[in-house]
């Protein structure tokens, strides 16, 4: 048995295959064939020349810069600021026109503060303090404001009190505004001059209006009749991103400005044109969540008279803006266009097959076809009593 194994297994690397076809007169086997085809032939030309554009080549390596400047003032008048008019040097940050900015609208204001000892904020938990040992001097409050004395001040009759500290004095101790300080900026524009190139296709566009009218951009506002104009008003681009302009304004918050460019190049270039989505990218928390909202501090700085230094801190809440830039650029390629229309061809070959598995597994006759498509020919010796080879017939009709 083992030699006559390894005969056959020797016998077979010298066989060769070929195809024989069949013509199998089945309707239902026909229909699914057909139907096959046209699928395949549909998604080939819809979904990937028509839809995903096949016959193009891509440059996803867009390459952008952004300028942006914001415009508007306001009239303030507090108790820690008195009558304030405010300009876009004063409440907007960065003031180089960056492509993530932000814009000032609410701050709580803590003037006058100095390098001296004063008692730490009452909020503050490791601030606490019942005896001067419970104020190590020397240390740091970490979560606090400054650096403990050794002290420990109490209010009162009380037996509570708060560590004195070595810090700014005096320190931040009020809340919020109820109203946002610049309620009226959602009047203030922003300004977004974007520039792009595809450097495969060696092509370049931005989204400003090419025209010598030095006017132009003073009086238009983005619209639909104005894509090229990309003066914006802040409340419209808050109210785009589905938030309400008084509620941001005073608790701070993140929008994205997402500008896009996908270009058909096989096209005109004024067929290239920006498109843009407004969203809220910080998470909304419900009702006073601590989590809600942006801010952050910083501080102005003085002299006085006698060249001591002072500080005025301010805890600003406002609007973070992040522009930013994608998009990709197609042009017609002879490679990709051969590429595709290969592949279809190729799926083409997924009709026989599905179609070959039903005829000879899944039907009544399926014995009858699979005898008739799969034929084993063996060839014979002069002499040796053997039947020679029949003559194959290259097509052969089966009535089903």
């Amino acid at each position: 048995m083992g030699q006559a194994g390894c005969k056959r297994l020797s016998q077979s690397l010298f066989d060769y295959k070929t195809e024989k076809y069949v013509i199998a007169k089945n309707k239902k086997v026909g229909l699914l064939y057909r139907l096959l085809q046209v699928s395949i032939l549909t998604y080939l030309v819809v979904w990937v020349f028509l839809v995903k554009k096949g016959y193009q080549d891509f440059d996803t390596s867009l390459q952008s810069s952004v300028i942006t400047k914001v415009k508007g003032v306001t009239f303030t008048n507090t108790s820690e600021l008195g009558e304030r008019l405010w300009d876009v040097a004063d409440y907007v940050i960065p003031p180089q026109g960056e492509n993530i900015f932000f814009i000032i609208t609410n701050l709580i204001v803590t003037p006058h503060q100095r390098q001296e000892t004063c008692a730490e904020s009452e909020s503050i938990p490791d601030a606490v303090c019942y005896e001067d040992s419970d104020c190590p001097p020397g240390e740091p409050i970490m979560a606090g404001n400054g650096v403990r004395t050794g002290r420990c001040l109490q209010s009162g009759n009380t037996q509570r009190g708060t560590c004195e500290i070595f810090a700014w004095c005096p320190v931040e101790t009020k809340s919020r505004p109820e109203k946002p300080l610049l309620g009226k900026a959602e009047d203030f524009t922003i300004y977004i001059k974007n520039f792009i190139h595809f450097p495969k296709f060696n092509f370049s566009k931005t989204n400003v209006l090419d025209t010598k009218d030095r006017d132009f951009l003073k009086s238009c506002r983005f619209g639909p009749k104005n894509p090229y104009c990309p003066i914006f008003r802040l409340g419209s681009v808050v109210s785009w991103a589905g938030s309400n302009f008084q509620e941001i304004a005073l608790q701070g918050g993140v929008i994205g400005i997402q500008i896009e460019w996908n270009c058909d190049l096989d096209k005109a270039p004024s067929e290239c044109n920006p498109r843009y989505y407004f969203s809220r990218l910080d998470s909304r928390f419900p009702g006073n969540s601590v989590s809600s909202g942006y801010n952050f501090r910083f501080a102005k700085y003085y002299r006085d008279e006698a060249g001591v230094e002072f500080r005025t801190l301010m805890k600003a809440y406002g609007i973070r803006f992040d522009v930013m830039v994608n998009g990709r650029a197609g042009k017609f390629s002879i490679i990709p266009t051969i590429i595709n229309m290969a592949s279809g061809v190729a799926l083409m070959g997924v009709g026989s097959f599905v179609c070959d598995l039903v005829l000879i597994y899944f039907i009544k006759k399926s014995n009858f076809y699979r005898n008739k498509k799969y034929e084993e020919a063996r060839s014979g010796h002069a002499g040796n009593g053997k039947v020679s080879v029949e003559q194959l017939q290259d097509l052969q009709t089966v009535e089903a």
